[in-house]
């Protein structure tokens, strides 16, 4: 195995291992939760009180993260964390110390989004032509006559 399939897949798996456990978490609270500045706080409780927001960022989160450890639509996953990613980053920038797995989540979705990056080609254009299937007529039956 060369070192640059070693690296994407141990990226994409710590990337995969790290969305699954904290999407867990959201569920089920295995993990301690450190205490946090007020503005972080208050922010969090927002979350919470809308009441669907929290549940539907961890699902996201484990489904991502699931996708990432099976290899499959790795794409995908990329693009439904990357709003993750930024209000992770913006999280612990403007309300929360800054954490260690803040710096692993954006740089593996960074090295994971350059490597696919042709899988992003297509959205990343300024126009694209829809694709538009061509109407078929039904076939008019000869009649003998």
């Amino acid at each position: 195995m060369n070192v640059r399939r070693w690296l994407v897949n141990s990226v994409r798996v710590v990337l995969g291992l790290v969305f699954v456990v904290f999407g867990l978490n959201g569920f089920f609270h295995f993990l301690p939760q450190p205490p946090m500045p007020a503005a972080a706080g208050a922010f969090l409780g927002g979350l919470a009180a809308a009441g669907y927001m929290f549940p539907l960022i961890k699902g996201v989160e484990v489904l991502a993260g699931a996708l990432l450890l099976s290899n499959r639509f790795v794409p995908l996953a990329l693009t439904l964390l990357a709003p993750i990613v930024v209000n992770i980053v913006a999280f612990h920038t403007a309300l929360a110390p800054p954490n260690p797995v803040t710096a692993i989540v954006l740089g593996g979705e960074l090295f994971l989004a350059w490597t696919y990056r042709s899988a992003f080609a297509g959205m990343l254009r300024s126009r694209v032509e829809p694709t538009i299937e061509p109407k078929v007529e039904p076939a008019v039956m000869a009649t003998a006559g």
